[in-house]
């Protein structure tokens, strides 16, 4: 999976930079795990055999994806502001458009989630094929601005104002 692949580039080039990108990126993992997880249930073309997840499996990746979302926009942004405060930094608008970028991935994400947090057992999962692979090009999009975000922000804590 590119998604799992690009991970690991991005954990092996900016893992261990700093504890905000760490917590970032260990966030991202758990997440990945859990759509990695729902994805695998797909119908196999072979058998015409469709697997679907549980109601159980559909609300966990959604709360995950949430708390992703949450995490990201509220408590990482956070530990930034204040590595970046206690150095004297002041974003760019590079980084500031970057941001930007991650926040419109955020509705589609969240609609995902609104459609089948509250799924019921017996609800039809017609679409559950399409908004999955849906959900995963967001995803991959939403990492590759994050990828860069990531970027600039080691890249800013590396080399504080005035070093």
């Amino acid at each position: 999976m590119v998604m799992l692949k690009k991970f690991q580039q991005v954990q092996e080039q900016w893992g261990g930079s700093s504890d905000v990108i760490d917590h970032w990126l260990e966030k991202r993992q758990a997440l990945l795990v859990e759509y990695v997880k729902l994805a695998a249930l797909q119908p196999v073309a072979a058998s015409n055999v469709v697997t679907l997840p549980s109601t159980e499996e559909l609300q966990k990746f959604s709360q995950h994806l949430v708390d992703y979302i949450s995490e990201g926009h509220f408590k990482i942004y956070d530990m930034v502001m204040d590595k970046w405060a206690a150095t004297g930094f002041q974003t760019t608008e590079e980084i500031s458009q970057t941001y930007a970028k991650i926040v419109l991935t955020t509705e589609p994400l969240l609609s995902f989630t609104d459609h089948y947090a509250n799924i019921a057992k017996d609800d039809e999962l017609n679409s559950f094929e399409q908004d999955m692979s849906d959900i995963g090009e967001v995803l991959e999009l939403r990492f590759a601005v994050e990828d860069r975000l990531i970027q600039l922000i080691a890249e800013s804590l590396a080399m504080p104002p005035g070093a």
